[in-house]
């Protein structure tokens, strides 16, 4: 049975190097991609500081996101491709970081405690099948180390799952 570590490292680096090898374990053996999703959604939520609403949507049609596992208050469902944060980062198929989602034209406020959010999209042969979402309270709360753990992240969980199975 898998049991998460607190983590004490002492530099973004370090932590989502210990974040990394401990989400490597917890995903090690399952192809489930949905498992895969509501594992990792709780490791994250559990063990990064200062998140709110952790979580996935996975592609169910070319232009529309659908609700996948989560962490954190009751959520939208779906989202529409090239909307909002999530939407964008699938239309652009590349992470978006944004400092302050009131700043954000055409953002979705699902939580409206919400301040600042990271979408990783789920990138597979190329086509994106979903993203990895992250929201924040406090405004500023990603910076590019951080979009850069939660990318080996969600290439982790890419590589561990099999999204059509």
């Amino acid at each position: 049975m898998f049991v998460a570590q607190k983590i004490e490292a002492g530099d973004k680096a370090g932590f989502y190097r210990e974040l990394l090898a401990q989400a490597g374990g917890l995903l090690q053996g399952e192809r489930d991609a949905i498992a895969n999703a509501a594992n990792l959604s709780a490791l994250i939520h559990d063990a990064v500081p200062d998140l709110n609403w952790t979580g996935f949507y996975f592609l169910k049609t070319p232009s529309e996101l659908v609700l996948g596992p989560f962490q954190g208050k009751v959520a939208c469902v779906r989202i529409p491709v090239g909307k909002g944060v999530c939407g964008g980062a699938v239309a652009k198929g590349r992470s978006l970081l944004v400092p302050d989602v009131h700043a954000f034209p055409g953002h979705i406020a699902c939580d409206s405690a919400s301040r600042s959010e990271l979408v990783v999209p789920l990138i597979r042969d190329g086509a994106v099948f979903g993203v990895l979402d992250l929201d924040s309270p406090l405004p500023g709360r990603f910076t590019n180390e951080d979009q850069q753990g939660f990318e080996a992240l969600a290439a982790l969980y890419v590589a561990a799952s099999d999204p059509w199975g």
